[in-house]
């Protein structure tokens, strides 16, 4: 890769700014969206900052989870559900106190059915939604993890669609490099998860993308820097220079066409995806096939830095996956929302690193978003917001506002 992007001054590495640890072991997933984590770690990012970063590759979500909690990993590319989900001891482990340094990206993670159901004519919502409620047997998606961002695109996508996910169909959890595989032993009749799968999955002739995850929430939060307080309390230089590598890789990954293609062709060796390069470089371009006949390019499409917006962790953006997890039945009160999110989403080091790079920075902590459904989401009152859904999970919670 030519870094056509020149690099920060060295001043960072030296005085009382110099990273209290040097060496660190990074988690990641085979998606495309740890695109600058590995960029960072292999193309001379991390050097100007006084790190190495040692990536270790992932099976699953709950791995990763573990190996972060126990500290075998200092920080990962990591889905931002999962790291509310430690710090608030949802999903059967004891909480953690956590953080979120940074977002990794925003949007292009997909649904995706069967071939079986496309053959069947169910290659619509509305046709989704009849078969379902006519169907003797349940239909069964799979996602990635309880907690996490797919879990919560698939029922959100869902429920919009009047399928209620915990009742309708079932659900159930396969790692993502695995989605193809259960899909063509017919396992599951549907995923929700990351690139390069749902791409995967249309190139193998292995079903069909219904929904992409932005056509939920365009430009919705996805993949983000997380590691526990403990690390960023230890090492606070560190965990800016860590900021400060992953988002001069991030940067760099979008200056040209050039990098993107440069970057999708690394993604597919057998150290990061092990994919196809057909597999992988389409959608980060932004060029997406359905299996259905339909080419579009995607405005909504991958976004690994877009001038800092996908990078800045939005109080709000946590705080909207412990809605979810409210609506759902996950939480069983509601928590202190933003006093949480004020907890985990590490802010003021965040916007320390990009400054120091030059990276443009939104002055708000919130930011306002609408979904497919036409809800409108702000951060301004969550509790009333995850009571607001005409389908849910909690029987204490009758629908204030019901949306249709």
């Amino acid at each position: 890769m030519n870094n056509d992007i020149p690099p920060t001054p060295l001043a960072w590495v030296n005085g009382s700014d110099a990273p209290e640890k040097h060496s660190l072991n990074i988690g990641f997933m085979a998606l495309s969206d740890c695109a600058s984590v590995v960029v960072a770690a292999t193309q001379g990012f991390a050097q100007p900052y006084g790190l190495t970063l040692n990536l270790k590759r992932q099976s699953s979500w709950a791995g990763l989870r573990d190996k972060l909690v126990s500290g075998e990993l200092d920080a990962a590319h990591s889905l931002y559900g999962l790291i509310f989900a430690v710090h608030l001891g949802i999903g059967g482990t004891s909480a953690t106190n956590m953080a979120v340094l940074m977002g990794l990206n925003q949007n292009a993670q997909g649904i995706n059915l069967s071939s079986a159901l496309q053959r069947q004519g169910v290659t619509s919502p509305e046709a989704l939604e009849r078969f379902v409620h006519q169907s003797r047997t349940k239909l069964t998606f799979a996602q990635t993890f309880p907690t996490g961002t797919h879990a919560m695109w698939l029922y959100y996508w869902l429920a919009s669609q009047g399928i209620h996910p915990l009742h309708d169909v079932d659900s159930v959890v396969v790692p993502p490099a695995q989605m193809i595989s259960h899909l063509q032993a017919g396992r599951i009749d549907g995923f929700c998860a990351g690139e390069p799968w749902s791409a995967g999955a249309v190139e193998q002739g292995q079903g069909f993308t219904l929904a992409t995850s932005q056509s939920i929430w365009p430009d919705h939060p996805e993949k983000v820097l997380g590691c526990t307080r403990a690390f960023v309390e230890q090492y606070p230089n560190t965990a800016r220079a860590l900021v400060m590598a992953i988002l001069a890789a991030s940067r760099f990954i979008e200056h040209s066409p050039e990098n993107r293609h440069s970057t999708a062709q690394l993604l597919s060796g057998k150290a990061y995806l092990d994919a196809p390069l057909s597999s992988i470089e389409p959608r980060l371009l932004g060029l997406y096939d359905d299996g259905l006949g339909n080419h579009w390019h995607d405005p909504h499409a991958l976004r690994l830095h877009d001038q800092g917006r996908a990078n800045l962790p939005y109080l709000s953006d946590g705080m909207w996956f412990m809605t979810q997890f409210r609506r759902w039945g996950l939480l069983r009160e509601d928590p202190d929302y933003l006093g949480v999110a004020r907890q985990v989403q590490q802010l003021a080091l965040y916007r320390d690193a990009a400054s120091a790079l030059g990276v443009p920075c939104d002055a708000q902590n919130m930011r306002s978003s609408q979904l497919i459904d036409g809800i409108a989401w702000d951060g301004s009152d969550p509790a009333a917001y995850a009571r607001s859904f005409r389908l849910h999970a909690l029987a204490d919670m009758p629908a204030a506002r019901a949306h249709h």
